[in-house]
């Protein structure tokens, strides 16, 4: 048990935070007492300060969504007082699409749901799946379109080359990719 120099409450020695300078290792005020001492410093300062939140035993307020969630919504952040991140797993989620999305392909995600709309939703090649990945050249980096995760993979697997594609429709549609016997030993590829 320690007394509060601020609010001379006595309280267990979990209520104080750690001080290496003094000599019983705790802060002279609880931590109630310096949220609200360090607040009112930063406020005379005139610096912003976030208004505390209250939530219950095992929650914490996300200020991106502005809801309270449940501990297990949060991913752990040992460096953090509470040992858990600054934002929610959603809108952490949310803030990597956006960052991939700029970092990537230079676009925001108003554009790409636009291009998607344009799209009518569905994917440019194959015509019956959602239009979910962003497509781009891999030698000039322009956005093409938004496809589905299949039709993305295919082209990235031939290459991004036009002449493969052709070729693999031309195998698909039964013209076999087969090289012709002209003379004993002599093969005529198809152009």
């Amino acid at each position: 048990m320690k007394r509060c120099s601020r609010c001379t409450a006595v309280k267990p020695r979990a209520a104080f935070a750690r001080n290496k300078s003094a000599r019983d290792g705790l802060q002279a005020y609880c931590k109630e007492c310096w949220s609200a001492y360090h607040q009112a410093r930063q406020l005379a300062k005139g610096k912003n300060v976030r208004p505390r939140v209250e939530t219950s035993e095992g929650h914490k307020h996300c200020r991106g969504c502005g809801q309270t969630k449940p501990h297990s919504e949060w991913h752990r952040n040992v460096t953090a007082s509470d040992g858990l991140a600054t934002c929610c797993k959603a809108c952490k989620a949310a803030r990597g699409r956006r960052g991939h999305l700029k970092r990537q392909y230079g676009m925001t995600e108003a554009e790409r749901d636009e291009m998607v709309a344009s799209q009518m939703g569905l994917c440019v090649i194959c015509l019956n799946a959602p239009a979910v990945h962003v497509d781009h050249c891999h030698k000039t980096g322009k956005v093409r379109g938004v496809l589905c995760f299949n039709c993305n993979s295919a082209i990235g697997k031939l290459g991004d080359d036009p002449d493969a594609v052709r070729r693999a429709a031309a195998y698909l549609e039964g013209n076999a990719w087969k090289p012709t016997l002209v003379a004993p030993g002599v093969y005529q590829l198809p152009s």
